[in-house]
């Protein structure tokens, strides 16, 4: 393993690398700087989350570039507005001592005239989302007509959110001579496409084996009824007195909902998704990196711009509907060389999902069972004593001790240790002592919960539509004229599942009066698109026509739009009205209850 002073960085670089407090390159850097810096090439970096793909990508381009011009010279394309900040950020602490740099961030939801201003006056490297930078380059707002060097940035997940077409269009505005380095964590074949279609010859590195999970990360699984996942969901929160977690929901909507859950409950717990605004956000990324959110409820766009290291466990609340999904969700954890355990809670019916992501991350998976409540209260009662035997002494104390051994004289000091811990320890015990084994009913789920694969609850309904692979789609291609036509956000659609002639899909069940409505008597070049409510899987929703249905294939030029919601819309945001903060941070280990009638409210402190 070479020093950074060894990969051939300059003087200005390698000052910034030592304020930063960088040691050893991480193997992606090791790899990747050296030919970067040597070659002009293109290069494809198969690596991880977490493991410094930013740096090895922006010290090569910050060395580069001609500082001294104003002419934009690098691009970097990111997923969302989270990460292209975050990114920015980093480039802005590599190049402190460049003088003269200027890069500038890119993204929905800010004004795209401060943005354009701050282009004009001379940035060399523009680091954007393809939303909001294809905005721009309609509105010739910015000049990529002479940039050297492109970076496509978790080139996977921006494929997942259906930005092909707008990476496609916002490259053709690029110089063919340009170096592109793609750099991704897995490598499914639209990451190929991709790179077939914009590179020439390109190096390949690859840390690791292409699509595997981090070796910091251990996997467990937890097999519970469909109804019981909050209280799963509660208990391993329980078991874990210090934990502090990143908990993947597939839609906007489940999402808000147990984060409500969680904060009513007690926990220090806040959510990120979409519909909440920019300020929003930034409050809860605040409250989290400062750890005054434990529980970070989120959606899986929303997380891609989560860069917090200390993050003890992801726990998979709903697995995603893409197995690559699930790499990027437990890259969030085991982080910057430390260890990380990613928690999945399934019902039956998912187990070959198991089987499946074991298959892509070559990594097995742990069989465990949810926590007993006495289990609970034992590994809550020892977070309570290391607590205390750990506790610094506050001398303030000492003017009340004469007192305070006056009330205890009689007291041996085995019982005043009973009488102390019993405080907490009576109102946890008396909570948990009836609780049911969650693990009983786990392999009854499907038939007490209706909960058929990958549907975040009872409240989802799965529909039929008459188009298929035949017509050109893909389950990508289908999600995204879904919520075009729809109207939706990128949470709002999931489990798309495309045939041959037809598909099904899943929305939550509170928009399935908007979906039938605007499916009746639908029509697009004069084929009618029929769209029901599926008995697929155990669905209880009665069946029922949002059109008139035509065996007929529909014509070869019916295409989903290329059209894409903007980020400023909300489709890619993430936030908080941070809830949490206004709630006090329950403090000690007996903190947490599931929620019942007979559950001993704990009172909040201000």
């Amino acid at each position: 393993m070479n020093t950074f002073l060894q990969l051939g960085l300059n003087e200005d670089l390698l000052k910034a690398i030592i304020d930063l407090g960088f040691e050893t390159p991480s193997e992606v850097q090791d790899k990747t700087i050296p030919i970067l810096l040597e070659k002009d090439t293109d290069l494809v970096a198969l690596a991880q989350t977490g493991t410094g793909k930013t740096a090895a990508f922006g010290f090569p381009m910050l060395q580069k570039i001609n500082i001294d011009s104003r002419t934009t010279q690098g691009l970097i394309l990111s997923p969302t507005r989270e990460l292209c900040m975050q990114i920015t950020n980093e480039l802005k602490l590599y190049g402190k001592y460049c003088k003269g740099l200027n890069v500038v961030a890119i993204y929905g939801g800010a004004s795209i005239i401060d943005q354009s201003k701050d282009v004009k006056r001379g940035a060399q490297i523009l680091v954007a989302t393809p939303g909001r930078m294809k905005d721009m380059i309609n509105r010739n707002l910015v000049d990529i007509s002479k940039i050297e060097y492109a970076v496509l940035d978790e080139a996977d997940e921006m494929l997942n959110m259906g930005f092909f077409e707008d990476i496609t269009d916002i490259l053709s505005h690029t110089p063919k001579d340009k170096n592109t380095w793609l750099f991704s964590a897995t490598m499914p074949q639209e990451v190929s496409t991709i790179a077939k279609k914009f590179m020439h010859n390109p190096i390949e590195i690859t840390v690791g084996s292409k699509n595997v999970g981090s070796d910091q990360v251990t996997h467990e699984y937890y097999m519970v009824g469909g109804r019981d996942r909050y209280l799963a969901l509660k208990r391993l929160a329980d078991a874990n007195p210090d934990i502090f977690s990143v908990i993947f929901c597939r839609t906007k909507h489940e999402t808000q909902k147990v984060a409500e859950k969680l904060i009513e409950d007690g926990y220090n717990a806040g959510a990120l998704h979409g519909d909440l605004s920019q300020n929003q956000r930034d409050m809860v990324m605040k409250s989290f990196r400062a750890k005054q959110i434990q529980m970070l409820v989120a959606t899986d766009v929303a997380a891609r711009g989560i860069d917090v290291d200390d993050i003890t466990h992801v726990i998979n609340y709903q697995l995603p509907d893409e197995i690559e999904t699930y790499t990027h969700r437990s890259g969030r954890t085991g982080r910057a060389g430390k260890t990380g355990i990613s928690m999945v809670i399934i019902t039956k019916s998912e187990m070959r999902k198991i089987k499946s992501i074991e298959r892509i991350i070559k990594k097995q998976f742990e069989a465990k069972e949810i926590p007993s409540g006495i289990d609970i209260c034992q590994v809550q009662l020892m977070s309570l004593a290391n607590k205390i035997h750990n506790t610094e002494i506050n001398h303030e104390i000492d003017n009340h001790i004469e007192i305070i051994n006056e009330m205890f004289a009689d007291t041996s000091k085995d019982e005043l240790i009973k009488k102390f811990f019993s405080v907490e320890f009576t109102r946890f015990y008396n909570y948990y002592k009836k609780s049911k084994d969650l693990n009983a009913d786990a392999g009854n789920s499907r038939e007490r919960s209706g909960d058929s694969d990958f549907e975040p609850s009872e409240n989802s309904t799965r529909y039929f539509i008459n188009v298929g692979n035949k017509d050109g789609y893909d389950w990508m291609s289908l999600k995204d004229f879904l919520k075009e036509v729809l109207d939706l956000g990128r949470d709002d659609v999931f489990k798309v599942d495309v045939k041959d002639s037809f598909s099904f899909f899943n929305t939550d069940a509170a928009i399935t009066p908007k979906v039938l409505e605007f499916f009746t008597d639908y029509k697009h070049n004069d084929r009618f698109v029929n769209v029901e409510v599926s008995a697929d899987k155990g669905n209880s929703n009665k069946k029922r026509s949002g059109g008139k249905f035509s065996g007929k294939r529909r014509s070869d030029d019916f295409q989903p739009k290329g059209k894409r919601r903007s980020e400023g819309k909300g489709g890619y945001s993430a936030g908080s009205d941070n809830r949490s903060s206004s709630k006090s941070n329950r403090s000690g280990a007996f903190s947490k209850f599931e929620n019942d009638s007979s559950r001993p409210r704990k009172s909040r402190r201000k």
